[in-house]
């Protein structure tokens, strides 16, 4: 998402997007994202970077927003809210992939004990769901 917000902001006018990422766990806090991610993303021209960080309930006063990337994580994320506003801001990201539309699943699969291609496939998702919540933020931004 910072590669498309980055790219649309070299295009066009500057936004008001304020990216971040953690887990609902914290057995991976203050670890760099999986080395076999990073090659993938690598691939695509993508540089991840940064280190594993737990949800605060801050992030909920913070965030206008907060995807979750399974119906797991996104159950965990609204025991999490501190109220109902709060929870109302927990979304699926592959709801915002226009491919998407009308799956039953929209859990992005955890590649974590997959080959290689787990991580190209998740890419995909990831890249393919980021393009449209990035269209849809852009068309909600005022003129």
């Amino acid at each position: 998402m910072r590669k498309l917000v980055a790219e649309a902001e070299m295009n066009g006018p500057p936004t008001r997007i304020e990216l971040d990422s953690a887990g609902t766990g914290g057995w991976h806090v203050g670890a760099p994202p999986d080395e076999r991610a990073t090659e993938a993303a690598l691939r695509r021209g993508i540089e991840l970077e940064g280190s594993a960080r737990r949800v605060r309930s801050e992030d909920f006063e913070q965030f206008d927003l907060i995807l979750a990337m399974d119906g797991s994580n996104q159950h965990a994320l609204r025991e999490l809210a501190p109220d109902e506003p709060a929870r109302a801001k927990v979304r699926l990201l592959r709801e915002f992939d226009p491919a998407s539309a009308g799956l039953h699943d929209l859990d992005v699969p955890d590649p974590y004990y997959d080959s290689q291609r787990g991580f190209e496939i998740v890419l995909d998702q990831v890249q393919a769901a980021c393009i449209g919540l990035l269209e849809q933020v852009r068309a909600a931004e005022p003129r």
